[in-house]
């Protein structure tokens, strides 16, 4: 057992995928974005004291692994983030995330007179959004939308 906080208790993973250091309240925000997640086993320990953060947000998923764009929708909304991937019980790789310079072909892109949004274009030309700035203003790089990373949570995912 791995003690998270006075009295709350949450068993070590032996497959899967651990999500640490999500800033607080972010946690809820990713299992609503990242198809497949909730189709295994998972815990979320929100709102966990952390030295470094004040709080913070854990997922744990049994059994499942994120591929490059579910870790480009996880380095979005929370840069800060490390992802674990467990095997056998122990961490095999980590990666720790930032901001992504570019985003392609995963959110629709917001605005409907966008060329990715044409019906006829829309299956030849993929969304690509590209960061601005270190805060995460991102824009469309076909009609120059502005789209901040706290908009990209109510985005449609193509």
């Amino acid at each position: 057992m791995v003690d998270v906080e006075e009295g709350l208790l949450v068993r070590k993973i032996k497959e899967g995928v651990v999500i640490d250091h999500i800033p607080a309240g972010v946690g809820h925000h990713l299992l609503k974005l990242i198809d497949g997640i909730t189709k295994h086993t998972f815990v979320v320990v929100a709102n966990v004291k952390s030295n470094k953060m004040g709080k913070k947000d854990i997922i744990k998923v049994e059994k499942w692994f994120p591929d490059k764009d579910k870790l480009k929708i996880i380095s979005l909304l929370a840069p800060t983030s490390t992802v674990n991937i467990i095997k056998d019980g122990e961490v095999v790789e980590k990666y720790k995330l930032s901001l992504p310079e570019r985003i392609d072909g995963i959110f629709k892109c917001p605005n409907p007179r966008c060329i990715t949004n044409d019906e006829r274009e829309a299956s030849f030309i993929a969304t690509a959004f590209i960061k601005m700035d270190y805060d995460g203003t991102y824009h469309c790089f076909y009609c120059d939308t502005l789209i901040t990373r706290d908009e990209f949570k109510s985005l449609k995912i193509i």
